[in-house]
């Protein structure tokens, strides 16, 4: 589902990852763990295409990614959704809204864009925010936006840049809930986060970066 082969991705003053190799199956819950700067929100920019790596090879869902042409990322992205740490809502839209942007880019019709954004955000224990904006709502309440605008075409592989960084433990125990419980559908996810609370009796792969090198692969 996604290979690292060799990968290595450097920036002008430093080297972000080293050599990295490792597989990741379908259906897996990984997480990437370690300090800030270790290269962990590096790694998922490559997994999204955001960066290219200046070595190696990544393979994403049977696509090598560097056989692909500028044009070809939207389509590579349309089978992967991701949760930025920083949110990305539109202030001037509504929950709705901001959950239906990607599926009228893709041309879908509002008959079918409603019914699937109002399911999607009651999956995440919103439908009834269906009308707010970013503004009136928590913290919390936003990450859940993220991940149903995540979510909601359905992708194979859910991409989360630390996905409770400024939550309270409550509130970031709900949002793993609900990101194993898209995990449970068969959904692919990579979650990126250096708090260790969240490591604690999960039962899955850990891939440890220090210093972009990869010190454990927990496989």
């Amino acid at each position: 589902m996604i290979e690292f082969h060799g990968v290595t991705k450097a920036y002008e003053n430093s080297t972000a990852l080293r050599n990295l190799s490792f597989l990741i199956e379908k259906g897996e819950m990984v997480f990437i763990t370690g300090p800030s700067g270790a290269g962990k929100s590096t790694m998922l920019k490559l997994m999204y295409m955001a960066e290219r790596p200046d070595e190696g090879r990544i393979v994403i869902n049977g696509t090598e990614i560097e056989t692909l042409g500028d044009s070809d990322i939207p389509y590579l992205r349309r089978n992967i959704g991701v949760v930025f740490q920083d949110f990305r809502l539109l202030p001037r839209k509504t929950a709705f809204d901001n959950v239906a942007l990607a599926l009228r880019i893709r041309g879908m019709g509002e008959s079918d864009i409603k019914p699937l954004v109002n399911e999607t955000l009651k999956m995440v224990n919103l439908r009834h925010k269906t009308d707010s904006l970013p503004a009136a709502l928590s913290g919390g309440e936003q990450q859940r936006v993220v991940i149903a605008r995540a979510i909601v075409s359905e992708p194979a592989i859910v991409l989360a840049d630390e996905p409770t960084g400024n939550l309270d433990p409550d509130t970031s125990s709900g949002i793993m809930r609900i990101l194993k419980e898209i995990n449970a559908r068969g959904t692919t996810i990579v979650i990126a986060t250096h708090n260790r609370e969240l490591l604690k009796d999960t039962g899955r792969r850990i891939l440890r970066l220090d210093g972009g090198n990869l010190l454990e692969r927990g496989d």
